[in-house]
């Protein structure tokens, strides 16, 4: 993340403050592809990590990574679960590549593209969270969200269009 100074235009009296950029860069090969996860899985919630770099002011992300959902089957309707093996997994396959685990991403089932309560509660800060709504299996909106450092809410990231290719252009 990255801070740019801001000011309001005051000839007497400017003032300036601090504006935290939030910025995800995928391309829409990757877009795609968590749509498509979504809408397979349906009318569960799908999973999966976002694998990439961290960037100055952005994240870029270089590949998706789709995880079976590991909730019991009554429950994989409203949440998902990610097995510690399964994110090891990925980790060391982002590592492989000098890369990291930058998001994650899920689909919420006939609900909104925003996270949840139970979201609020279980997420990291940093990381971006692609939430994608799927109704009627069909993907309908997808937005990127990042968590506040005290983990008391999120706020909406933008979804930049990446390059194809593996640069952080």
């Amino acid at each position: 993340m990255h801070a740019w100074l801001t000011h309001l235009v005051n000839p007497v009296n400017p003032v300036y403050w601090i504006q935290w950029i939030q910025m995800v860069q995928l391309t829409e090969q990757h877009l795609t592809e968590i749509r498509q996860h979504g809408e397979r899985d349906y009318p569960y919630e799908c999973c999966g990590l976002l694998i990439g770099k961290f960037a100055d002011d952005r994240k870029v992300v270089i590949e998706t990574y789709p995880i079976s959902n590991a909730r019991e089957e009554e429950a994989k309707r409203n949440r998902f679960l990610i097995r510690p093996d399964e994110l090891m997994r990925g980790e060391k396959r982002a590592r492989e590549q000098a890369l990291d685990v930058v998001g994650f991403y899920h689909s919420h089932p006939d609900d909104r593209p925003v996270p949840s309560q139970y979201d609020l509660e279980h997420a990291w800060p940093t990381y971006s969270y692609i939430v994608v709504a799927i109704t009627k299996g069909s993907a309908d909106g997808l937005r990127s969200w990042e968590m506040e450092s005290d983990r008391s809410r999120f706020n909406e990231e933008e979804i930049a269009p990446s390059p194809a290719g593996r640069g952080l252009g």
